[in-house]
This record gives C-alpha cells, sequence and structure tokens, in this order.
C-alpha cells in the first residue's frame, strides 16, 4: 500500500512558481556614466609619470576593458587601444 503523504520526487514541484514566472530584468548601467569614468580613467593615466602600484595597476587593467563592454563596438575600441597605449607608456619609464 502506497503512502499518500510521500513527495513526489518525479511530479511537478508545488513550488515552482512561488516566485513568479517573469524573469528580473537585467541590469545595464548608463552608458553615460560609463564614458565618463573611462574618461577619468583614462586622463589619470595620462596625467602619471611613472607607472602605479601594483594593486592599482591590477584594478584598472580588469575594470577598463570590463567597463568598455558597455559602449558601442568601435567607440570601445577605440577607448581600450588608448588606454593600452597609455599603459605601455608608463611601462617604459
Amino acid at each position: 500500500m502506497a503512502k499518500h503523504n510521500q513527495v513526489d520526487l518525479f511530479g511537478p514541484d508545488p513550488q515552482a512558481d512561488l516566485f513568479g514566472t517573469e524573469a528580473p530584468p537585467a541590469y545595464r548601467p548608463n552608458p553615460d556614466k560609463v564614458r565618463a569614468r573611462l574618461h577619468r580613467i583614462l586622463s589619470e593615466t595620462r596625467a602619471r609619470t611613472e607607472p602605479w602600484d601594483w594593486g592599482r595597476d591590477s584594478l584598472y587593467r580588469t575594470i577598463f576593458p570590463q567597463l568598455t563592454l558597455f559602449l558601442p563596438a568601435d567607440e570601445a575600441a577605440q577607448l581600450r587601444l588608448e588606454f593600452e597605449t597609455e599603459l605601455e607608456r608608463l611601462q617604459s619609464t
């Protein structure tokens, strides 16, 4: 005789739509704010006369390319090129 108070492991989950079926909206940052931050970092890089400490260098090398992903592709490529050029300049000093 089967017990009726056991959960059917292969049947539909009774709590499946506990939070609804709508997916949360994807977060997209404001491109103008992203652009302003990138230009601020680029200006700071251009103003440097010697390389940053390891932590700041690692941070900017990580976040700068990631931030450019939220801009149009041609603008992003140009900013990455300018940033890499400045980093190479700093490394050669």
